[in-house]
């Protein structure tokens, strides 16, 4: 049965409220604590929509999977070996859905142009961590504050990037800084050559034109306000993953549970919910925003107020110029996998294993109860 719109705006409040929004006496909408159990507690729903619509996936594919994920005694830091590997078969790709569910964001598998790996400790044959890059943002504020786009040229150029929408490592080794590991990983020589080999001559989807098979620069944003992965990322002593500032917080993952109810609402009212090229985020902060114009509530309401950190990986050494049109040859810099990977053992991975001991004690059980919970979502979950 459709609901009127006045009880689908008292649906849309009730839902804000129980999510720890509240309102002031002049209708204007409060933000939550920021701090990151609040964060958490706000992505909840959605990450419960996708994780139950997953269940039978998961339940399935578990425990075929299950042996990838270490338990803490199977883990020698002096032994790490990280591979890279390009997801191409059907078992990279489950390995890396299960692993992403982990996440205590909700599920998403990209869109556009995309490229998914997985990190595999060799020594072990044990999942060290995931990373997913897919079309960029044509319009990113903190990023485009910093470039004078060749004129009539920006499309182009920033589709000669990639975002990162999934990084990070998975436990124990997440607790061995192993979300550095794949951060770096985002910036080597191997993803840029495999950017080349899969894109070259293919046309867009929305143009269809053929761009230059360059990736020369990839951007980010952190899961929760200031990034322990991405900040000081370093090698040697160039900067890898450069902050940009914080995003204004603006977004429709708190509202994702009502979308069900929204698209019917809309279509009861003559309202086409269908879209070709926007049947992704775009497309679906469009119709909310109809949904919130067509019950009387501010589109503020699609203000979460969750600032994220935004980052900029630079994977040539004339960025700036090759933006502006001032060159059309990237001077990529020299970025191999292994060396990236022998970098990280040594400055990060050897010693926070002397320090922390908690990684001994994990058992990889704990990934079943995440993925098949009895009681709910835990917010204790894996974050990029």
């Amino acid at each position: 049965m459709t609901v009127t719109t006045q009880e689908l705006k008292q649906v849309i409040v009730d839902e804000l409220t129980s999510l720890g929004f509240s309102f002031d006496e002049q209708g204007d909408l409060l933000f939550p604590s920021s701090d990151k159990k609040a964060i958490r507690h706000l992505h909840k729903p959605a990450k419960e929509i996708k994780l139950q619509e997953s269940q039978k996936w998961v339940k399935r594919k578990l425990p075929r999977y299950q042996h990838y994920f270490a338990n803490g005694y199977e883990i020698d830091p002096t032994s790490v070996t990280p591979l890279l590997i390009q997801v191409n078969e059907t078992w990279h790709s489950d390995l890396f859905r299960l692993a992403r569910l982990l996440w205590s964001l909700p599920y998403t598998s990209g869109f556009g142009r995309r490229l998914r790996y997985l990190l595999l400790d060799e020594s072990n044959n044990k999942l060290i961590g995931i990373l997913g890059l897919q079309s960029p943002p044509i319009n990113f504020p903190a990023r485009d504050h910093l470039f004078q786009y060749s004129e009539g040229r920006k499309t182009e150029l920033v589709n000669q990037m990639m975002d990162i929408f999934t990084l990070g490592a998975i436990p124990p080794y997440n607790r061995l800084l192993g979300g550095k590991l794949v951060a770096l990983a985002a910036a080597s020589n191997e993803v840029r050559k495999d950017y080349r080999t899969k894109y070259a001559g293919r046309t867009t989807e929305m143009e269809g034109r053929v761009l230059p098979a360059h990736l020369v620069a990839l951007t980010t944003t952190s899961a929760f306000g200031r990034s322990s992965i991405y900040n000081r990322l370093k090698y040697n002593n160039e900067v890898i993953a450069e902050s940009l500032g914080y995003t204004k917080g603006y977004g429709n993952f708190h509202l994702q549970k009502l979308y069900p109810t929204f698209k019917e609402y809309l279509e009861s009212e003559g309202v086409s919910t269908q879209g070709g090229y926007g049947t992704g985020p775009r497309r679906s902060w469009q119709l909310m925003r109809t949904v919130l114009d067509m019950v009387g509530l501010p589109g503020d309401i699609l203000k979460h107020g969750i600032e994220r950190e935004a980052f900029l990986f630079r994977l040539v050494d004339n960025l700036d110029d090759y933006l502006q049109g001032k060159t059309q040859t990237p001077t990529y810099r020299d970025y191999p996998f292994d060396d990236l990977a022998q970098y990280w053992k040594k400055r990060w991975l050897i010693g926070r294993a002397e320090r922390v001991d908690g990684w001994h004690q994990w058992d990889n059980q704990a990934i079943a109860e995440i993925l098949i919970p009895t009681k709910g979502i835990d917010d204790d979950s894996i974050d990029k």
